[in-house]
């Protein structure tokens, strides 16, 4: 059984065993969250996401529509998620270019993913990374824009 806080905003019923949500989270109703994941504080998580199991997400992360995280994947404090290629005020895509983290995958603090990228298996995004193209399996990026150091 899901362990939900008093104060969190969760409407979906698509969430596993074992898993926390913290106080201010706000999850929408077809959000669906897998088993023994920790969802802190202060996130958003919108209807058309899905987050596999034994994953964390740490406060400040907003998770949008499109958004695939898969398995054993980590995302650090306000890493900032985006789905819209050409954001306008009131001015809707037809469709949005979600965001793929691949399984085991670590997202640093306060990185920056732009719509449509993969992160791939294993791949590390240091922090305050901007990543602007898909992060290759197995290895590390930083910078602006993020760039492969090294394979691990």
């Amino acid at each position: 059984m899901a362990s939900i806080h008093d104060l969190s905003d969760v409407k979906s019923k698509n969430i596993g065993a074992g898993t926390r949500i913290w106080q201010y989270s706000v999850i929408f109703e077809d959000a669906i969250i897998g088993s023994n994941c920790n969802i802190c504080a202060h996130t958003l998580i919108e209807n058309d996401v899905v987050v596999g199991d034994n994953v964390t997400i740490k406060s400040g992360v907003f998770l949008w529509d499109g958004t695939r995280i898969e398995d054993d994947v980590f995302i650090g404090p306000n890493a900032t998620f985006t789905n819209d290629q050409m954001p306008r005020s009131k001015a809707y895509p037809e469709s949005f270019s979600g965001i793929t983290v691949r399984k085991g995958a670590s997202i640093g603090a306060n990185a920056t993913i732009l719509p449509g990228i993969v992160v791939g298996i294993n791949a590390m995004v240091g922090a305050g990374a901007v990543v602007v193209s898909d992060v290759p399996d197995n290895s590390v990026v930083v910078g602006n824009p993020a760039k492969v150091i090294r394979y691990i």
